[in-house]
């Protein structure tokens, strides 16, 4: 896909997880007003990282917001990893699988979900719907200067993935293949919709600040020459100094996935990062500012430039009672 040339720029939305209300101010405050029920800019045009769902107040109002501007062609949206999650928790795992979904209905993983489904609750054939259009997310965006992915851009599973899926956009076949660790669509949605990661040493596992425990930690895919795992930790939970001091072996260097700064703009969200938005170097930024847990809802003002400038970031503070 190529920029619009009926648009005179581009506006890139951070993960709202049902935000709502903040994301009309963020609209608002880019020049978007609310017309015959669409959210619209005369000249621009909004782009969403994806995970509009999940733990937020405001999660049904959040999607109708967004789809309502898709389908009035005011914006597009990517798949985040929970409209993946929503996907497997509503589709049956293929013939001769041990689970009864794709994705398994523990309490782990309805820990998740349980805020949209209790919202949607009283409106089942409308949650299905959405269901059916997140199907149409694709899972990467390529405008030719600028890209957006959710969470990590890698050329080596997105180019077969492209040549089977054109329009990045997957079917129901896709989605349950995705059940089997090896296969390829799970390595797809695990590393465009969760990013890169490494194992902690001998087995450790550390309790993050969203409860969940986990025997891994998330890693940048940028840092070019990196010596030990402080180097490469991109999550919000810190590791242990005794783990941040420890060196990287060689093999691990060389197993390090590299976005370098000579290819396009890159739009992550997905990090939950803290403090003033910035980029992150001079051709990749996050937008993911933890706006559902009273951070900020962040966007980039994108005109067309090759270089990412401070000063179009613009975000929101999102206040206690959102």
């Amino acid at each position: 896909m190529d920029v619009d040339p009926d648009v005179q720029g581009y506006d890139i939305i951070g993960d709202v997880h049902g935000c709502a209300h903040t994301l009309e101010c963020l609209l608002e405050r880019l020049g978007y007003r609310k017309r015959q029920g669409v959210w619209q800019h005369p000249l621009r045009k909004a782009l969403f990282l994806g995970d509009i769902v999940d733990r937020g107040p405001r999660i049904r109002e959040a999607l109708h917001l967004v789809r309502d501007m898709v389908e009035g062609g005011q914006a597009l949206c990517i798949m985040g990893n929970h409209e993946y999650n929503a996907l497997g928790w509503e589709t049956p795992a293929p013939a001769g699988s041990s689970r009864r979904f794709v994705r398994e209905h523990s309490e782990r993983h309805l820990r998740q979900i349980r805020e949209t489904l209790e919202q949607f609750a009283a409106y089942p054939a409308e949650w299905q719907e959405f269901v059916g259009w997140f199907h149409q997310l694709p899972l990467y965006l390529d405008l030719g200067g600028v890209r957006l992915v959710h969470a990590c851009w890698d050329d080596r599973l997105i180019q077969p993935f492209a040549a089977q899926y054109p329009d990045a956009c997957i079917d129901r076949e896709f989605l349950q293949a995705s059940v089997e660790c090896d296969s390829f669509a799970h390595q797809v949605f695990d590393r465009l919709l969760r990013g890169t990661d490494m194992p902690l040493p001998h087995g450790m596992t550390m309790t993050g600040k969203d409860g969940f425990t986990r025997a891994f930690f998330r890693t940048k895919f940028w840092e070019e020459n990196p010596h030990t795992y402080g180097d490469i930790v991109f999550q919000p939970d810190a590791l242990p100094e005794y783990i941040a001091d420890r060196p990287l072996s060689p093999q691990q260097k060389a197993e390090l996935l590299i976005y370098d700064q000579s290819q396009p703009l890159l739009f992550v969200g997905h990090y939950w990062q803290q403090g003033k938005p910035h980029p992150i170097r001079p051709n990749l930024a996050c937008l993911d500012y933890s706006a559902v847990k009273y951070g900020k809802l962040v966007a980039y003002r994108w005109n067309g430039e090759q270089h990412l400038q401070r000063d179009n970031f613009v975000w929101v503070d999102v206040p206690r009672l959102d």
